[in-house]
């Protein structure tokens, strides 16, 4: 393979991501609406059938390169013949593993998913940031695809949290050119 050579971090992370299902052109399939089934993906990205999680890595990949966010915030499997919805407690994906690269505008931050997307956040992928409404704590995401978002793993938070810096008297953190400000209320 040739091409540029990635950072040994961001390389490491890339191999560890194995292959994804391949992308689906979800957005443009309109299948009849089958109602809902009892599917779940909890907090911490565990996708679960019938109360029980899915133990098939290969499987839980498929269906997360199925999977659609409606413009009403409803999240759905869908395929050319089927739309089939599903429950999703927070975000549909955990972001598991960070690499930075770089410093200041120059910063890249990548993070590979629990079902093998790897992202760099930027324009395209941007991160957001909410809090926490029981202990005020920030909770990160990460844009994937098509609206559907991860939210940081507790210990890669931590990590994002260790990389904040100060612009424009805000704190927070940049990657591909973008500076991505912490919520007032995560700092004040």
């Amino acid at each position: 393979m040739s091409g540029p050579t990635l950072p040994a971090g961001l390389a490491a992370l890339v191999e560890r991501a194995g292959s994804a299902a391949p992308e689906r052109p979800v957005e443009r399939w309109d299948p009849p609406d089958c109602g809902d089934i009892d599917m779940r993906i909890t907090a911490d990205g565990t996708w679960h059938y019938m109360g029980g999680p899915i133990g098939r890595e290969a499987l839980v990949r498929l269906f997360a390169s199925v999977l659609r966010r409606e413009p009403d915030g409803r999240y759905v499997l869908v395929t050319p013949v089927e739309k089939l919805g599903i429950r999703v407690d927070d975000a549909p994906f955990a972001a598991v593993e960070m690499a930075a690269d770089g410093e200041g505008r120059a910063a890249r931050l990548t993070f590979r998913t629990n079902v093998g997307d790897v992202v760099t956040a930027g324009p395209d992928h941007p991160l957001r940031f909410a809090l926490e409404a029981e202990t005020d704590g920030l909770k990160p995401y990460v844009l994937v695809r098509r609206g559907l978002e991860a939210l940081l793993a507790r210990p890669v938070a931590f990590e994002l949290a260790e990389l904040a810096s100060a612009h424009e008297g805000r704190p927070g953190v940049w990657s591909g050119g973008a500076f991505f400000a912490f919520p007032e209320a995560a700092h004040g």
